[in-house]
């Protein structure tokens, strides 16, 4: 669990649900992690000090827990990606980042095959029903 750095547009919009997590990820920049492409849609009330959707933005954690995952991170094929944003009991934004590993081609290339055999099952199944 990580605190996020955030503006109060940003927070009310939370709150209504708002908040898009395709292809958002965390990143390392100078001893700091930043979360970035998390899509946090802009408030409907809000004024011109709005925020902007996809700004980056920075996550808060102990020195030491950064430490922990920069080593990690540097391992090959690891990524940190958000889980889930919640609010705590003291209606703190938290956010939920997992330590993943990406697929191997392989792996890529067995999903491909999984999904075209579905297909082509759906489809001869349609054809004989219809």
């Amino acid at each position: 669990m990580a605190g996020i750095v955030l503006r109060g547009t940003e927070v009310k919009s939370l709150r209504s649900g708002k908040l898009s997590f395709n292809d958002s990820y965390a990143l390392f920049e100078n001893g700091e992690l930043f979360l970035k492409n998390l899509h946090i849609s802009e408030y409907a009330f809000g004024t011109m000090v709005n925020h902007e959707p996809m700004q980056e933005r920075k996550l808060l954690m102990t020195k030491r827990e950064l430490r922990k995952l920069e080593t990690k991170i540097k391992e090959k094929g690891y990524s940190l990606i958000p889980l889930n944003v919640l609010f705590n009991e003291n209606g703190l934004v938290k956010v939920e980042i997992g330590l993943c590993k990406g697929k191997k081609s392989y792996d890529k290339r067995q999903v491909i095959k999984e999904r075209e055999a579905k297909r082509e099952t759906a489809m001869f199944r349609k054809k004989i029903s219809g």
